[in-house]
């Protein structure tokens, strides 16, 4: 895992859990702290038994610059998180927190739904957009707080996801929305003073990982919605990614349990 920073990252755990499980003992994976002026130096001192790096903020968008070829769904998000090794020596950037989303939230999905909320206009709504395009959303509501962010991101979606209309309104109002798919994407804390009116039927995700259930989280619950934190997002991404590095089928269950002992506090039981 490279990004800066990078200490409280759980991609040790879960990809480490994951080669224990299978019994790939002459795998491992470790975290490197690194910022995207440095990317490129330390590619070159890359040895052929590197298969792949994890990628996060802020070489999402330093991976495509280095890059030998990029994903068709990197390219429509603008970032990736992962670089896989070519049969070349080259690198493969791809994007699979996309892919991670969907799988989070589809067994939760409903089919018939067509509209969703997205709350905040950075890069995890971009790939929060690509996903709702994937499970059959063609309005997304974007509650943002900077109004010229959220135009920007808009026209960013008019091009990347041209089966979605994004409409825009102030983050403040998400609650009254009434969408039944809500994909916060800001960062811990954010909303956590939102009240939800109930009774609400549908989906709350929020990426938030730590300190599960959020006050968010609590308050989607309580008004009839399903939570689903970013526990789900990360080990599903990771399990991806591990896929793609190994060319193994992930122990996603295994990943998850890896997971909530990272996170549980110290003596708590998971």
């Amino acid at each position: 895992m490279l990004g800066s920073p990078i200490s409280h990252s759980l991609s040790p755990a879960l990809h480490n859990a994951a080669y224990t499980a299978l019994g790939l003992t002459d795998w491992s994976y470790g975290s490197h702290e690194l910022v995207a002026a440095g990317l490129p130096a330390f590619l070159a001192g890359l040895d052929a038994d590197w298969r792949g790096l994890s990628l996060t903020m802020p070489l999402k968008e330093a991976c495509l610059e280095v890059a030998d070829e990029v994903t068709a769904v990197a390219t429509r998000a603008g970032a990736g998180n992962t670089l896989v090794r070519l049969a070349s020596g080259g690198w493969r950037a791809d994007n699979t927190d996309i892919s991670g989303l969907v799988d989070a939230l589809r067994p939760a999905w409903s089919a018939d739904w067509t509209r969703a909320a997205v709350l905040g206009a950075g890069a995890t709504a971009r790939s929060a957009v690509l996903a709702l395009d994937e499970l059959g959303v063609t309005h997304v509501h974007l509650y943002a707080r900077n109004r010229a962010r959220a135009e920007e991101f808009r026209g960013w979606a008019a091009t990347a996801a041209s089966g979605v209309t994004v409409s825009t309104a102030p983050l403040d109002t998400w609650a009254a929305g009434g969408e039944p798919a809500v994909l916060s994407t800001l960062p811990g804390g954010a909303a956590d003073d939102v009240l939800v009116p109930g009774p609400r039927v549908g989906l709350l995700f929020d990426a938030v990982y730590a300190g599960w259930p959020t006050p968010l989280a609590r308050a989607a619950a309580a008004a009839g919605m399903t939570a689903i934190g970013g526990l789900d997002l990360l080990v599903h991404q990771a399990a991806r990614q591990f896929e793609l590095f190994t060319g193994r089928p992930a122990p996603v269950a295994v990943m998850f349990a890896a997971g909530r002992a990272a996170l549980a506090p110290p003596g708590a039981a998971t």
